[in-house]
């Protein structure tokens, strides 16, 4: 089984907040679709036999792709892969971008979940983190996403500036009412070299602290939780049946496949596991799609367990603590450690394993630091 990503790197604008790699040029999108589809063939090896469980398009925008272009690369890898019959195709998409007709042609390419960037359904939240659409685009494109794939995801942003804890209950209720299935829940952080780091320094946004972005969290924990979501992972809540089959892929350190520019891999092959990682530059990906890569390393025993602990504590399933026993230098502090954090309510017993609670979940890297090998 093999997951598929593709980065398609194309947005109107950059977000406030938004440290990805992106481009705001759009008469590139054509130029771009002939490198992806090269870059594939010339990986075909890679692809040859395995069968695709699932297909995630981000950015980016991929929404503001032409489904026709999407189509296509989807035939190439088709030519070099199965695709099972019940292949997850997930497209990231924002509200503004989509229409009735453009839903239409995404499914008629194979396209059959959503994930939409509504960040807030509240005007006023919109506007304070640089959103592009509006709250009724974000309630009529949920709404024509879930009628026409019956699978969709919403992304929400909690901590925006002015946000109080009232606001964040009438977010969540307002994306409960829509009836999506999959809510995933960030905490708005500073990340370096964007515009709302630069503007958090000269004090002209101020952020909810850290304390108030907590409370909202363990909100958005109860509230979903009331409603019969089941908390999955750090950032991600799902009715059963819902889950994202990609991003449990890669949390499960499944074999994944990243295609365009700043796209990662991960690769089991002969007993040893394999990192790819491409270039963050749009440029040199279309003159030289084969030579996108510019890093590929096989990892260490210790990397790959390293990884284990610090993925695994992000997930509901948990860790088993076997790993780290096998693997720590002094078993019995590292028991001691597992016992302190049960006792503070951050680790919890879970058939077997250990994992986070839902107050550990907002610790998870700390943890996962905390219990790596010595």
């Amino acid at each position: 089984m093999l997951h598929c990503y593709v980065h398609i790197p194309f947005c109107r604008t950059r977000c406030p907040y938004c440290d990805f790699f992106l481009v705001t040029r759009q008469d590139l999108q054509e130029r771009f679709f002939r490198a992806l589809v090269e870059e594939t063939r010339l990986r075909s090896e890679e692809l040859r036999g395995r069968s695709i469980r699932s297909i995630h398009f981000g950015g980016g925008t991929p929404s503001l792709a032409p489904p026709a272009l999407l189509g296509g690369w989807l035939e190439t890898l088709a030519r070099f892969s199965a695709f099972g019959d019940d292949v997850e195709v997930t497209l990231e998409a924002n509200p503004e971008d989509l229409t009735p007709a453009s839903i239409r042609d995404f499914r008629a390419i194979g396209v059959n979940r959503l994930s939409l960037g509504v960040q807030s359904f509240l005007p006023g939240k919109l506007e304070a983190l640089g959103r592009r659409h509006t709250a009724s685009d974000a309630l009529r494109t949920t709404g024509e996403a879930l009628d026409a794939f019956g699978n969709a995801c919403v992304d929400l942003i909690c901590g925006a500036e002015g946000e109080t804890g009232t606001d964040w209950r009438e977010d969540l209720s307002a994306a409960l009412a829509t009836g999506v299935p999959h809510i995933s829940v960030y905490l708005l952080t500073l990340e370096k070299g964007t515009r709302l780091m630069r503007d958090v320094r000269k004090g002209a946004v101020v952020l909810p602290d850290e304390s108030l972005q907590a409370t909202m969290y363990e909100t958005a924990c109860g509230m979903l939780g009331e409603h019969g979501f089941r908390h999955y992972e750090v950032s991600n809540f799902s009715r059963p049946g819902f889950f994202s089959r990609y991003n449990l892929g890669c949390w499960h350190r499944e074999s994944y496949l990243g295609f365009g520019p700043s796209a990662h891999s991960l690769v089991r092959r002969n007993g040893e596991e394999w990192r790819r990682a491409n270039g963050r530059s749009l440029m040199r990906y279309l003159e030289a799609p084969g030579t996108a890569g510019v890093q590929n390393e096989c990892l260490s025993e210790r990397e790959r367990i390293n990884e284990q602990v610090f993925l695994s504590l992000r997930l509901a399933s948990g860790l088993d603590p076997t790993v780290l026993l096998r693997h720590h230098e002094s078993p019995g502090k590292v028991l001691a450690t597992v016992g302190r954090f049960r006792t503070e309510g951050l680790l919890a017993d879970a058939g077997g394993a250990i994992r986070a609670t839902e107050k550990g979940f907002l610790f998870a890297d700390f943890l996962a630091r905390e219990l790596l090998p010595g």
